[in-house]
């Protein structure tokens, strides 16, 4: 087990090495099983491989040997990267993309079966000689594509693939793939130019990486997209109805969009989808410098699982999967405002009823770490600034806005650097912060008639 006081211990990481987007998040024989891209050897992005965890829980994770590895002289000699995994007739079968040595954004989509399907564990994969589809298709200059997103609708299999153009417009495009080795190009599923994307992205991004879409009760469908500029960006979500086009393909029609997580340190989000919901994972990167990360050993988390759906406003519904409640001992650490010690970990639910200020981390100087949430104008803000991160988007407060209501529920996931707040079930923050030597991690909630509990997860508990 690492000793950085800062590593994650419930989250699903490999114990050493680098860790970026979660991959096919998949349920067979009543296990999930998570696969992710993973470089074994260093904590760096370079020699991607798909690594694999599985859990009847979601909570308590068992890590299986690599399910794929780059094959020398075949289409994926240079990494294994995203994709997902799908039921193949019964057998699970990763769709996923390949690149070699020569590539310069453009993949090729490839087949990986389960060796065993009655395995429970999938613990062996076989990966196909040939890409199902070589390269993008022809006539749309092209310059990204790559993440295949498999999915059903109307009876029928599809596939959704992330791409950016040379004139700098970014695309989810769409596949008919009913039969899995014989894919037909089916059309733009949605691009930059759309309004309503166009309104919630801007115009900064050239490529739409990590396309997953998810259905709800109501009948809505949720559009996730990881926005590139160059570099891995942030993330966005659209929601509306996918139809038919008439052309023997599908549309997208938006109607609400924006960020999907509020946070700097989310990235790529996977989507699971099941009868009755859909769960996301994202990829929260390491935000410290790089010196740090290289005598640690270790780079990247998955977040926790999370459930996705639709506000009646459009807008989307957000919270932890309840799941995560089964770490929970009998007995929370904290049940009223005050102080209170925190530990490593912790599960933290916080409701104001007016002006409320939540203290999580204090330094030798008397700086705080703060969550501040107002009902009265829906406005909650977490100032980390005294904890700075590395990467582009710095480190100022972030604000968050909520409908204006007479209580404001927050609930923060806190496990070793990883910080997870959600916001009234409508809005979530990722951040990394880093405790550093001398800081003193403790609870002060400030606000009147505030109520609070916290728990500190036990890994032992199974509910």
């Amino acid at each position: 087990m690492s000793t950085d006081p800062n590593v994650p211990r419930f989250r699903v990481r490999p114990p050493v090495g680098w860790i970026n987007d979660p991959n096919g998040p998949f349920r067979w024989r009543d296990r999930y099983h998570l696969f992710y891209q993973h470089n074994p050897d260093a904590p760096v992005h370079a020699n991607v491989h798909w690594g694999h965890a599985s859990s009847a829980d979601l909570v308590h994770w068992e890590h299986h040997p690599i399910a794929l590895t780059p094959t020398p002289g075949g289409p994926d000699e240079a990494g294994c990267w995203s994709g997902c995994v799908t039921d193949d007739a019964g057998t699970p079968t990763a769709v996923y993309t390949g690149v070699d040595h020569s590539h310069t954004g453009l993949g090729t989509i490839c087949l990986a079966r389960a060796a065993d399907p009655d395995d429970e564990l999938l613990t062996e994969w076989k990966p196909l000689p040939t890409p199902v589809v070589a390269g993008p298709p022809s006539g749309l200059d092209v310059v990204m594509f790559r993440d295949p997103f498999v999915f059903r609708h109307a009876d029928r299999r599809w596939a959704l693939v992330g791409a950016g153009h040379a004139d700098g417009t970014p695309s989810v495009l769409l596949y008919d793939c009913d039969d899995l080795t014989d894919w037909r190009f089916a059309g733009v599923l949605l691009d930059g130019k759309d309004p309503v994307a166009a309104g919630a992205f801007g115009d900064k991004s050239v490529g739409w990486e990590c396309p997953h879409l998810s259905r709800t009760a109501g009948g809505d469908h949720v559009l996730l997209v990881s926005l590139w500029d160059g570099d891995p960006c942030s993330t966005g979500y659209l929601t509306g109805r996918l139809q038919a086009d008439g052309q023997g393909g599908l549309g997208f029609v938006p109607r609400a969009g924006g960020r999907l997580d509020q946070g700097r340190d989310f990235y790529a989000p996977a989507v699971l989808q099941e009868p009755d919901r859909a769960l996301l994972w994202g990829w929260s990167w390491e935000a410290r410098p790089q010196e740090e990360v290289r005598r640690a050993g270790w780079a990247g988390v998955l977040t926790a699982p999370r459930v996705v759906d639709v506000h009646p406003d459009g807008s989307l519904r957000l919270s932890p999967a309840p799941e995560l409640e089964l770490l929970r001992p009998a007995e929370p650490f904290v049940t009223a405002p005050g102080r209170a010690p925190l530990p490593h970990t912790y599960d933290l639910t916080v409701t104001a009823r007016e002006p409320t200020t939540v203290s999580l981390l204090r330094d030798a100087s008397g700086r705080e770490l703060t969550v501040r949430a107002d009902p009265a104008s829906g406005t909650v803000v977490l100032d980390r600034s005294a904890w700075p991160r590395t990467g582009r988007e710095g480190s100022a407060p972030i604000t968050v806005h909520v409908p204006k209501a007479p209580e404001l529920a927050l609930r923060l996931l806190v496990d070793g650097s990883l910080l997870e707040l959600f916001v009234a079930e409508r809005a979530m923050i990722t951040e990394r912060v880093y405790r550093r030597p001398g800081d003193i991690a403790e609870l002060v909630v400030d606000g009147p008639g505030a109520r609070v509990n916290g728990w500190a997860p036990d890994p032992r508990r199974r509910g």
